[in-house]
């Protein structure tokens, strides 16, 4: 199995601080990776520049063989992204939101209903896709997002924050849905969450950013034997504070 996305030495300088330094990793094909950190630790740059939304200073990675810094563009078409505050146009209906969006990947009218039907299929909000997006719950409003994230199968989808807000029942349902595309579409997944359950739950592999280095990867498991920990709160409470002392 080939790694999807390799992150080399990423480094991002904003004058003389470093937000990102030399930030290392990959990402198989299927794979769930997270990076977790806390505010200011240097994720959203790394995420961001891994989108190509932001020019590294220093290092670069590939997406399925593509340099962000060489070929951005084609790296923008492996890839799909959803911030944490990413929104919908509220007075149009579900159904034409996901057939806006197809349109702006391709004009054949047969590939934008392929991408509708796969994402009616992924959110499963039924005949409310025929509503204004302007009445969906939060949580309605973020299957839908997810949906339109996915529809064109990328190779790397990443998800900043991907059920920040919502309740117990439909942040449950987003994360089976990222789990399910991952096993039987062997899509790869980065995210970012402040939510250790959910990490623990989700993810395959685990990386712990704290004042904008990579401290540690690896399974959830592994890490929690690492640092004799009953839980990825606690192992992530020891590595930022060791990083503290340092």
């Amino acid at each position: 199995m080939g790694n999807v996305l390799e992150v080399k030495e990423l480094s991002k300088k904003y004058t003389k601080v470093f937000a990102a330094e030399k930030v290392s990793f990959e990402i198989g094909e299927g794979e769930i990776f997270a990076l977790i950190g806390p505010n200011g630790a240097g994720k959203t740059t790394t995420i961001r520049m891994i989108a190509t939304l932001l020019t590294p200073t220093e290092g670069d990675a590939t997406v399925a063989g593509y340099s962000i810094v060489k070929n951005p563009s084609k790296v923008r078409e492996c890839i799909t992204y959803l911030p944490d505050e990413a929104g919908a146009y509220k007075t149009m209906k579900g159904i034409e939101y996901l057939k806006f969006m197809g349109g702006l990947f391709t004009e054949d009218s047969k590939k934008i209903n392929e991408f509708v039907e796969r994402a009616k299929e992924i959110n499963g909000l039924g005949e409310r896709l025929n509503d204004k997006i302007g009445t969906y719950s939060r949580g309605m409003i973020r299957k839908l997002l997810l949906s339109r994230a996915v529809m064109t199968k990328p190779k790397l989808a990443i998800l900043d924050e991907p059920t920040s807000g919502l309740d117990v029942l439909n942040a449950l349902d987003i994360r089976k849905t990222i789990k399910r595309l991952a096993r039987e579409e062997n899509m790869s997944f980065l995210l970012s969450s402040h939510n250790m359950l959910e990490i623990e739950f989700v993810s395959d592999r685990v990386g712990i950013i704290s004042k904008g280095h990579l401290m540690v990867t690896g399974r959830t498991d592994e890490l929690k034997e690492r640092y004799n920990a009953p839980n990825l709160e606690e192992v992530f409470e020891r590595v930022v504070l060791e990083n503290e002392v340092h």
